[in-house]
């Protein structure tokens, strides 16, 4: 018993030193400690790096970005966010869809799918609307397809381009009928705005699907996607079934599709603020705010 006292008494000691130290240097050290594993190449490596690039050191594969990340490396400083109008609504009174919904909302932060901002990316003034899986994974529910109609509403009142990342899953199940409704209503305010001679960037990254595919993300004037992006509408086993034939390799990749003219180009990620940047200027990007 003396020799069990002794000992814990020992532990009670070093860890009183350890807290007499530093904390935030031992935070430190624990976080460099932490690792993430590649859903790719299945190789490990500092989480640090993870967030500090969100590319895999090992293969390249790309890593979700959050919606805020996006705006702060695609547009320059000073930018501000578009507080949306619209909120998540349960018209169906689907069961356990606002308690699920506010539970996302406490991890993420984001009060949907979808972030807008107001700024300029390399002086050209510009719309952003940037999308996070995180929530939902990125599914257009009402609120989404109505704050991406209010941006472009917003952008031709302004005389703005909009460029949009796209990253989802889809219509939102939840919602049933009216989140289906909102791939007319996304439509129809794209067409209003490339009426007016404006300029519309759809960017699609990983992945991108369903109805989102089937809207606004597929009638950009010009459609960019990163590298290894899969975009499709339905996945490969439901297309086979209805189709009742063999699917070519990788068909609902980015690459596959800028083969067959669905996409105009694909942009690295380190590259996409440069291109974005010459797309705006070569259509007079440079005017000043409305």
């Amino acid at each position: 018993m003396r020799n069990f006292l002794k000992e814990r008494k020992g532990k009670l000691d070093i860890l009183k030193n350890l807290r007499a130290k530093n904390y935030s240097y031992k935070k430190k050290e624990v976080n460099e400690f932490l690792f993430s594993q590649c859903s790719g190449c299945k190789k490990t490596f500092p989480l640090k790096a993870k967030e500090e690039t969100f590319v895999c050191p090992h293969c390249a594969e790309y890593f979700s970005m959050p919606a805020s990340e996006r705006a702060k490396r695609i547009l320059d400083d000073g930018y501000e966010k578009i507080e949306l109008r619209a909120v998540v609504k349960n018209p169906l009174e689907f069961e356990g869809y606002e308690e699920k919904a506010d539970k996302v909302r406490e991890k993420t932060g984001l009060s949907d799918a979808l972030l807008c901002f107001r700024g300029r990316i390399d002086n050209s003034p510009v719309l952003l609307a940037v999308m996070d899986n995180r929530f939902f994974m990125g599914s257009m529910g009402s609120s989404v397809g109505e704050n991406i109609a209010h941006i472009f509403e917003l952008a031709l009142e302004q005389s703005l381009p909009v460029v949009i990342f796209c990253a989802s899953g889809g219509a939102r199940m939840q919602e049933g009928m009216y989140s289906l409704m909102q791939m007319a209503k996304t439509a129809a305010a794209v067409k209003r705005h490339g009426k007016a001679g404006l300029l519309y960037i759809s960017c699609l990254t990983n992945p991108t699907t369903g109805g989102v595919t089937a809207s606004f993300a597929s009638l950009g004037d010009i459609i960019l996607s990163e590298p290894q992006a899969l975009i499709g509408f339905a996945g490969p086993r439901v297309i086979e079934q209805t189709m009742g034939k063999s699917l070519p390799e990788g068909f609902q990749k980015a690459e596959f599709l800028l083969e067959k003219g669905f996409l105009d180009a694909i942009v690295p990620r380190e590259e996409m603020r440069k291109t974005l940047s010459f797309l705006l200027k070569v259509h007079g990007g440079r005017e000043e705010w409305a």
